[in-house]
């Protein structure tokens, strides 16, 4: 962790010098003038994924200088002489991580793609036909820009990278908002609501995401396989297995999984690598296998309980305790 501190360090100082404590929102910590990971919304006012991103930033950043104050004096001192950080910046990052502004919508219960977001026009998505698809190609930027359409997953990529932010009912009513609305016209958003589909208990539409990023090559879904692979879908869609159906997280360095029945498949497993140990996975639709392959032990979350794997108790089995999906 102390590895990454000068990282840190300038990290921080960035995010306390593009934003701003706003008289208009009592004094909360903005940030304006940015754009999110979806590009149909460009050069926007307090984006809701930047702000939550920026205060794990400033969050982690405080939290690892004052550990290494505390417990690695000589540390601290080289990352106070290398950067030259002043104890009065460490409180900055606290104050504006405490007062950081993460849009709300009070009538609608969803977290706004930015402030901006609610108050466009929504898009004509029944009279667009499939041939105008994607929108980029087909409509000038100064038109997507002043409607309420989506280009790849915002909100929904932080409720992923941030779930701990989020209850289960926001995270529902967040997705069901911005799933209608999301184009799909970026081979890097269906592997994020195929793995939020999943963790809802949308089966059809968790498959249905998964499905498009392992075809986008091998069926050609966008017509251009011509000019190279798309890697990030690839990767994407191993993501749409190992997080959305084995429900992988990684909560401050806390490993954990959600194994959930996969309601298409008889069997999946993968192995990973885990703190130098390589564990295999195997869910089938009655339990879930977790065996060590390598390594002296390994700790990790299942559902509510801690499992330990060490090479004299190698496997452990769990049989599903959660519902396999919400919809009929």
């Amino acid at each position: 962790r102390e590895a990454g501190a000068e990282i840190l360090v300038e990290t921080a100082r960035l995010w306390v010098d593009l934003g701003f404590y706003s008289d208009r929102r009592d004094g909360q910590f903005c940030i304006h003038g940015v754009t999110g990971p979806d590009e149909y919304n460009a050069v926007v006012d307090n984006n809701a994924y930047t702000n939550l991103m920026a205060r794990e930033n400033l969050r982690y950043a405080v939290s690892t200088v004052d550990m290494l104050r505390e417990q690695y004096p000589e540390r601290y001192e080289a990352l106070v002489d290398t950067t030259r950080l002043e104890p009065r910046e460490i409180e900055d990052w606290r104050r504006a991580a405490e007062r950081m502004y993460i849009p709300y919508d009070e009538k609608t219960g969803v977290n706004p793609q930015d402030d901006s977001f609610l108050d466009k026009k929504p898009w004509d998505f029944e009279n667009t036909p499939a041939d105008r698809y994607p929108l980029l190609l087909h409509h000038h930027p100064l038109v997507i820009y002043r409607h309420r359409v989506i280009k790849q997953a915002d909100v929904v990529l932080a409720m992923f990278l941030l779930g701990q932010e989020f209850t289960t009912e926001q995270k529902r009513r967040n997705f069901d908002f911005y799933d209608p609305i999301t184009t799909g016209d970026s081979s890097l958003s269906v592997s994020i609501q195929s793995i939020m589909g999943a963790e809802l208990g949308y089966w059809d539409k968790a498959i249905e995401y998964a499905r498009y990023a392992a075809l986008m090559d091998l069926a050609d879904v966008g017509g251009n396989v011509q000019d190279g692979c798309h890697i990030a879908s690839m990767g994407g869609t191993w993501m749409a297995v190992v997080y959305g159906l084995a429900g992988l997280r990684d909560s401050d360095g806390k490993i954990g999984f959600r194994p959930l029945p996969p309601p298409y498949a008889q069997r999946i497993a993968f192995s990973l690598r885990i703190r130098g140990c390589l564990v295999k996975i195997e869910i089938t639709r009655e339990d879930v296998t977790y065996t060590l392959r390598e390594g002296d032990e390994l700790s990790f979350g299942h559902a509510d309980e801690t499992i330990l794997l060490t090479p004299g108790e190698p496997s452990c089995r769990r049989t599903h305790d959660l519902p396999s999906s919400d919809e009929s």
